[in-house]
């Protein structure tokens, strides 16, 4: 079979225990990129995964081209590309790079024979088969995964070895957000990423990541109608119409800039579907965020977008004064700013333990609240703590600051249901006068967000939307963090239910709910309302508390509302 790359990002299939000893060593001593990894950043269109017998999680540490009539010299965890040999000549050389412990094989395949006698090969041997493309040049293939494995592992630092992939990553969301095929493109219209896509790739996509680069007569032409000229010039979003008599389609493009420099371009092309009526504003975004992610690769500058991550958590968690953030991200300090929080809920088929499933969810929904967030305002912060993603408001207008962000935030929700199918709930901080209260606004987005947890139909809420079950969760908060608030007594009735089968903390805490309407309260149980009444009286007899009591009436109940959600009352 042939792997999608969109499988191969979230397999979690079998791997193989990385070489190890002298022979691991071949590459230099270089850290090795999981196959996996390689394959996202070279693979569709160049090549398609044929064999992966020993998974895609195998080291890779370099790429060595191998011919026919000469010593491979392949070690352990190297890419072999298998030059001068085609489909069934080439089954000999499969084996000897395989039993030298190379990670995969790179060979071009041109009958479906060939593909069978080559799989078999491969997977008798325990080593991937990467099946290349007719059109592409070695030397292409060879160019792409070296810069794909530097990248990955440029000098040691993963601030700067995430830059390409999220370059990739970046491309895959605008996608999704645009409903186009994407290309980001550095300043000489050489191909840095792509999305993946099945759609209809025009002759124009196809030619520039072949070649890495466009097609020097179109590139020409777009010289010419000014296209390159506007987008060095700011942040506007080009259009550039259908060409078909050249194999052209519909075109969207914006340039990626750092203050007055051009860093390079993103252009989005129209597939079978229309280009959604948010492509402008994702450009916009998605150009931000890229600009970023250049700058690092460019210079390891600590302002590279992890620091930017660091410097907002440090805020939120009150380690980093509003000042010092203020300077670092080019925000107004005595501007209010307002926090919010997302987080994404497990589907209901999903299991538990498909936790590769969840990681990919969780990096595109937080790709794509980046690019909403920098659409929205350059120096927004995007940062995830935990399972949660904060973004941070900065320099919002007095008069219009909730009612801005909570668009923003419905519209991030939304576009996460409608392009990346998960469901994502938010809790929106209060607006707060200045930076240094960021962390006031994050606590109350938090409030929020638990009092979410226990309404899974609510997507969006404020503390206006939510006061009084916030309230409640912090009261209940409370009761499971402070032994000594919790109440014997009704210890003791739920060990009486337990030992004997009873229902009694489940009737009383269902007729307190219904304000002691004994009616409401037996249909809600589907007993009968003489049933009920002599369960209440049996509970209090049990237990010895006293319902005519408004304040003890209300501690039972908050009490028996803590066991429901587990959180307090443990058995005796």
């Amino acid at each position: 079979m042939d792997w999608p790359i969109e499988q191969i990002a979230s397999d979690s299939g079998p791997t193989r225990t990385p070489a190890t000893g002298p022979e691991s060593s071949a590459a230099g001593g270089a850290e090795g990129v999981p196959l996996r990894q390689l394959l996202i950043a070279v693979g569709e269109p160049l090549v398609d995964v044929l064999a992966a017998p020993a998974g895609f999680d195998v080291d890779v540490r370099d790429v060595v081209i191998v011919d026919p009539e000469e010593d491979s010299g392949a070690g352990a965890c190297d890419l072999v590309l298998v030059i001068g040999a085609r489909g069934r000549s080439a089954v000999r050389l499969v084996r000897g790079a395989a039993r030298s412990g190379v990670a995969a094989v790179a060979v071009k395949v041109e009958a479906e024979q060939d593909v069978r006698a080559l799989r078999e090969a491969a997977i008798d041997e325990g080593v991937a088969l990467l099946g290349v493309r007719p059109g592409v040049r070695w030397e292409q293939l060879e160019s792409f995964a070296r810069s794909a494995l530097d990248n990955a592992r440029i000098t040691g630092d993963p601030d700067v070895g995430e830059a390409l992939g999220d370059l990739f990553s970046l491309a895959q969301t605008v996608a999704a957000m645009t409903d186009g095929i994407v290309s980001i493109e550095d300043t000489a219209n050489r191909v840095l990423a792509y999305s993946r896509s099945d759609d209809e790739v025009d002759e124009l996509r196809r030619l520039s990541i072949l070649g890495r680069r466009g097609p020097e007569s179109y590139l020409a032409m777009l010289r010419e109608w000014g296209v390159y000229q506007r987008l060095r010039g700011g942040e506007e979003v080009v259009r550039i119409e259908e060409r078909p008599d050249l194999g052209i389609r519909r075109r969207m493009a914006v340039g990626i800039h750092a203050g007055a420099q051009p860093l390079g371009t993103i252009w989005v092309q129209e597939g079978r579907r229309s280009l959604s009526e948010r492509t402008e504003r994702a450009l916009v975004g998605a150009a931000r965020v890229a600009a970023l992610q250049l700058i690092r690769q460019r210079t390891e500058s600590t302002m590279g977008p992890r620091f930017r991550e660091n410097l907002l958590a440090g805020l939120l968690e009150n380690r980093i004064d509003g000042e010092s953030a203020a300077s670092n991200i080019g925000a107004d300090l005595r501007q209010p700013v307002a926090v919010v929080v997302l987080t994404l809920r497990p589907r209901e088929h999903t299991g538990a333990s498909n936790r590769s499933e969840i990681e990919l969810e969780r990096a595109e929904m937080t790709s794509l609240i980046s690019v909403h967030a920098a659409a929205y305002r350059r120096s927004a912060l995007v940062t995830t703590i935990g399972s949660r993603v904060y973004v941070l408001l900065p320099d919002l207008s007095e008069r219009q600051a909730e009612a801005a962000v909570s668009g923003l935030t419905q519209e991030i929700v939304t576009a996460a249901r409608g392009h990346l199918r998960s469901r994502v709930q938010a809790g929106i901080g209060s607006v707060v006068p200045t930076l240094e209260e960021a962390a006031s606004s994050r606590a109350e987005a938090d409030r929020i967000l638990d009092a979410l947890g226990h309404e899974p139909g609510t997507e969006v809420a404020t503390i206006a939307d939510v006061r009084s079950r916030v309230l409640l969760s912090e009261v209940l908060t409370t009761l499971r963090d402070n032994e000594r608030m919790r109440d014997p007594r009704l210890a003791k009735l739920r060990a009486y239910d337990g030992d004997n089968g009873t229902e009694f903390c489940r009737s009383l805490l269902s007729y307190l709910e219904s304000f002691g309407e004994v009616r409401a309260a037996s249909l809600a149980l589907h007993v009968h309302p003489n049933t009920l009444r002599y369960r209440v009286r049996r509970a209090v007899d049990i237990c010895g508390v006293d319902l005519d009591d408004p304040a003890e009436r209300l501690s039972v109940h908050l009490q028996l509302l803590a066991a429901r959600r587990g959180e307090a009352v443990p058995r005796r």
